[in-house]
């Protein structure tokens, strides 16, 4: 088998902080995650930033990699298993195959040969989820669908209202079973929020662009424009600019405070595609030839 350098999959130093692995590993598993991503082979790679910081985030775990590590190893290097006399870091009740044979070989088993003093709790499951923004905005539930060796499991989710990226969801026994007796760890979800069309979000303030008509910003006009809490009347004044920002009060992210929802104007022009339609842009060249926008 090969060795796996597990700094280089996460992108880190191998000095770095608990802190810069964590940051590392979230920004990467956002990337390929199965549901958000589009790039090929992303959910290898996406299984592979999960056994790296798996190796890593366990201080025990980590000390014991960095002196295999230490012996001159590689990523890609040949790889017979470990010595004799390792000692893989902290209890990791794997060998489910839910990691791949390099990482089995050092941590699939308990250290100290495997024999148990009594009753062992599963260990905790990390997984991301991704939602709707709308679903995250009012809460409601998600089904997910999880596969482990013993089959496929479906799970209903509970979604608080306002939750954001990087929030965590913990869902109590459903991790990795226990051994001899022991209860079972615990399901902990990393929210991921998903692109929307129409809204983007900037902490707690909800981003929009609102495309108009010429006449509706020169003129000045009431629109509907939506919000993640419904329809609302806008009141666009005359002489707006395409790039104007509009602010709606109280209409942005749920939490302590509520943001609000700042809408772009985006001006649309219509095709000419009459002879009336080209002779009213003709006349209204004429009416302003001493307009220039770029002035």
């Amino acid at each position: 088998m090969e060795f796996k350098d597990y700094y280089d999959i996460l992108g880190v130093k191998p000095g770095a902080t608990d802190a810069e692995i964590k940051s590392a590993y979230r920004k990467l598993a956002r990337k390929y995650h199965p549901d958000v991503s589009k790039e090929g082979g992303a959910e290898d790679k996406f299984k592979s930033v999960n056994e790296a910081y798996e190796a890593l985030k366990e201080p025990s775990r980590r000390r014991a990699y960095d002196q295999l590590r230490a012996g001159g190893y590689r990523g890609g290097d040949e790889f017979r298993g470990p010595p004799p006399n390792w000692q893989g870091g902290a209890d990791f009740s794997g060998g489910d195959g839910e990691f791949g044979d390099f990482f089995e070989s050092l941590f699939g088993a308990r250290a100290g040969g495997g024999r148990h003093a009594g009753p062992r709790r599963g260990r905790d499951v990390q997984a991301q989820l991704a939602i709707d923004i709308s679903v995250a905005y009012s809460g409601g539930s998600q089904r997910i669908s999880l596969g482990d060796g013993h089959g496929e499991r479906t799970l209903e989710v509970k979604i608080p209202a306002g939750i954001t990226s990087g929030r965590q969801i913990r869902l109590a026994g459903q991790g990795n079973a226990g051994a001899h007796g022991g209860p079972a760890g615990d399901l902990i979800l990393e929210v991921v929020l998903r692109e929307h069309e129409h809204f983007r979000l900037d902490g707690n303030t909800v981003l929009s662009t609102l495309p108009v008509s010429p006449w509706e910003a020169a003129l000045g006009a009431t629109v509907t424009v939506p919000t993640l809490a419904g329809n609302v009347e806008l009141r666009i004044p005359p002489g707006s600019d395409g790039g104007r920002k509009m602010r709606l009060r109280g209409r942005g992210w749920p939490g302590k405070v509520t943001g609000d929802q700042i809408v772009t104007l985006e001006v649309r022009v219509p095709k000419a595609e009459s002879d009336a339609q080209r002779e009213l842009f003709e006349q209204l060249a004429r009416e302003y030839a001493d307009y220039d926008p770029r002035a």
